[in-house]
């Protein structure tokens, strides 16, 4: 691959909304990805979030755990809740989950990403989104 077709793919990744871009070409292949600040210090303020529904809403709800861990979409596309059409989908409600487990795929221009659990635990809350586009950002998941 030529610094040509390098160069105007870093310049696709910086003026679309694509974090991650990996390309192959024979034997070559090309990574590129880009964080911006403010996603940075989002995921470091989620991170170190807590959620005490029972200051929120009284005593009497259902307790949930101290902490959750939100799962959002890294980039924009389509979800897919399961491996391939008509198969259960990777998780459910409830499920426990290992660190790196698959728990969605988001289709983005023809790329299937495949977005992991960034730790273990029980998942908590899914998306009702099933194969229909999602923002950068959106909240697909949390684990407790």
């Amino acid at each position: 691959m030529d610094l040509s077709k390098i160069k105007t793919l870093i310049d696709f990744v910086g003026r679309s909304n694509i974090t991650e871009l990996t390309v192959t070409e024979k034997d070559v292949t090309v990574r590129i990805f880009r964080t911006s600040p403010s996603q940075e210090a989002a995921a470091e303020q989620e991170a170190g979030s807590t959620t005490n529904p029972a200051q929120d809403a009284g005593a009497d709800m259902p307790s949930r755990p101290e902490k959750t861990y939100a799962v959002k979409a890294p980039v924009f596309g389509v979800l897919h809740r399961t491996p391939a059409p008509g198969e259960p989908p990777f998780v459910a409600i409830g499920d426990e989950v290992e660190e790196g487990q698959t728990l969605f795929i988001i289709e983005a221009m023809k790329v299937f990403n495949t977005i992991a659990a960034p730790r273990a635990g029980r998942i908590t809350h899914l998306t009702e989104t099933e194969d229909g586009e999602v923002e950068t950002g959106d909240l697909l998941a949390e684990i407790g």
